[in-house]
């Protein structure tokens, strides 16, 4: 394995197949394309950091800050992976099969916006290889951590479910810490970096962190790659260029960075397809925060714990771990559905746009009743709404690099995305807020509010639809084996090839859609004279072969 060419020079390098992006769409399509015997080279523009550096703090150069991309929009900001891992680092792990009824969804184009060719029932064994390799789990009643069980009460009071979904997480190696965001330090979170990244390497895929893939362009019979080599503290700083040469390209930067990548590409490329950087979804998420008075928690809801106190417990657990599936439920009219989960946000962003209930304007944000809001911090619950939402979003033109204009030395940025709800996005996050309320402030239990979209706009961490596939032309940028419509092939495997948000968490949606189109990419690369096979089995072994591979990383780093 190399780490990054620092040189400068545009000298072209050769590979079979380059993967832009190591999250879900990335580490899978390189890991299976490696196993058939191509030579994949992945380029992450974030760094490749070990469990053992995954911090509990939020100090500028910890994992807080060196593994997050916040991009502030115009109306809607996104927050992502950007890491060896991508967003597998960095998510809480949940992982719901997509609902029957998302894949008939029209949304405003007023006809099926799913490919033909896809539906949940045809999904369903891509789902099953998925589960394998992570793999993911039942969760039991007995390993649900304090918030989770408040929201499970108070569900059940107020009449309602409340479900245990899937999660990625070996709970017997999980200490609740509730430091998920920052990368799990102790292997509980299967993440990428301990299955389909230690299995690619394993077979010859070679990984180059910190290599942020600028555009795209065509060299005789092959597509050149170009890419700037990014400072391992500063981001905003290069220390180098270059280029490599591809017969196949896949793009998997992340439903905020692909379309940008893309876009770019255009003035050498050719056009492209009105798809791109149009569409964009944030699956309809939206957050609510509730202040739980604790007398009640104990007389209306029954709760306590070991020490007497009733809640008190926020910042233990991890999340989400309950949810309400009331809403996921095909017979209602679009728009209507959504799911609610329990969640958490750790200090810093979570506090800072959390509103105080019953106040209206920036004092509900800023000013002594937020004070006093802060001081009650552990009996606070945060409720995740993923709803349907208009697929509003749209790319302006890309900044002059990367994916947005760089504001801090790490993590933060502006982006060209902007987004202005719908009737049809507000009418559900309506619904939403309702049935929160509802179900929280029964009997005095809680007094909830919104997250404010005053400072930053909607917001989503689960960015997907601004490259999406479909089998309409005009509405879709790729086609249903996610082959970029006139640009044979380049690849997109990412969240931005979901069509439309999904009312859960896309996560495992993303992978199975990434596993389904490898049959095709390793088509399109035989037609090219790639000397691949598909049929490797589910990644296996992987957590003893991530640690051999993290403990490379410095020296990776350093070279």
């Amino acid at each position: 394995m190399t780490t990054a060419r620092a040189t400068g020079s545009t000298s072209a390098e050769h590979t079979d197949i380059v993967v832009i992006g190591s999250g879900f769409g990335g580490a899978i399509t390189a890991y299976h394309l490696a196993a058939g015997g191509a030579k994949v080279v992945v380029l992450e523009r974030g760094p490749w950091v070990p469990s053992d550096e995954f911090d509990h703090g939020f100090e500028l150069g910890t994992s807080s800050t060196r593994i997050f991309d916040f991009v502030a929009g115009d109306g809607m900001s996104v927050l992502g992976g950007n890491c060896v891992g991508g967003g597998s680092v960095v998510y809480f792990a949940t992982m719901p099969r997509a609902p029957h009824f998302v894949f008939e969804r029209q949304g405003s184009i007023g006809r099926r916006m799913w490919p033909s060719a896809i539906t949940r029932d045809a999904l369903e064994p891509w789902y099953d290889r998925v589960a394998e390799a992570l793999p993911i789990s039942h969760q039991t009643w007995e390993r649900v951590p304090y918030p989770g069980g408040l929201w499970a009460a108070a569900c059940n009071h107020a009449g309602r479910t409340a479900n245990l979904p899937n999660v990625a997480i070996d709970t017997s190696l999980c200490t609740n810490c509730n430091w998920m965001m920052a990368g799990c330090r102790f292997d509980a979170k299967r993440s990428l970096l301990l299955n389909y990244l230690p299995a690619a390497v394993s077979h010859g895929a070679e990984i180059r962190p910190l290599h942020e893939v600028q555009k795209i362009s065509k060299a005789d019979d092959m597509y050149r790659v170009h890419y700037n080599v990014i400072d391992d503290e500063d981001y905003r700083e290069t220390t180098g260029s270059g280029v490599i040469d591809a017969k196949i390209v896949i793009v998997a930067a992340g439903a905020g960075a692909t379309p940008v990548i893309l876009q770019r590409s255009e003035a050498e490329l050719g056009k492209m397809p009105h798809g791109v950087g149009r569409y964009f979804s944030g699956n309809g998420e939206r957050l609510n925060t509730a202040v739980i008075d604790e007398d009640k928690a104990r007389e209306v809801l029954g709760l306590s714990r070991p020490d007497g106190r009733a809640y008190e417990a926020n910042q233990i657990g991890r999340g989400p771990t309950v949810v309400t599936w009331d809403h996921v439920d095909g017979s209602l009219p679009e728009y209507s559905r959504f799911a609610l989960e329990q969640l958490y946000f750790p200090p810093g962003l979570g506090t800072i746009l959390a509103q105080a209930p019953g106040v209206e304007g920036r004092h509900g944000w800023f000013g002594p009743e937020k004070k006093e809001m802060l001081r009650h911090w552990k009996s606070w619950l945060t409720i995740f709404i993923l709803a349907e939402d208009d697929n509003e979003g749209v790319f302006g033109p890309p900044p002059p690099t990367g994916n947005a204009v760089r504001i801090s030395q790490q993590m933060l940025g502006r982006g060209a995305l902007a987004y202005e709800p719908t009737a049809n996005t507000l009418h559900c996050w309506a619904q939403a807020d309702a049935e929160i309320k509802d179900i929280l402030e029964r009997d005095g239990l809680a007094r909830v509010r919104p997250w404010t979209n005053d400072l930053v706009g909607a917001y989503t961490v689960h960015p997907l639809s601004s490259c999406r596939i479909g089998d309409d032309p005009a509405t879709s940028a790729l086609d249903h084996r996610h082959e970029l419509r006139d640009h044979p092939g380049i690849f997109v495997t990412d969240g931005s090839a979901v069509p439309c948000a999904l009312t859960v968490n896309p996560a495992l949606t993303i992978a199975a859609l990434a596993e389904r189109a490898i049959p095709g990419i390793v088509l399109a690369a035989q037609e090219r004279g790639i000397p691949v096979k598909y049929g490797a089995p589910a990644p296996d072994g992987a957590t003893s072969a991530a640690r051999a591979v993290s403990s490379l990383v410095p020296s990776l780093v350093a070279r």
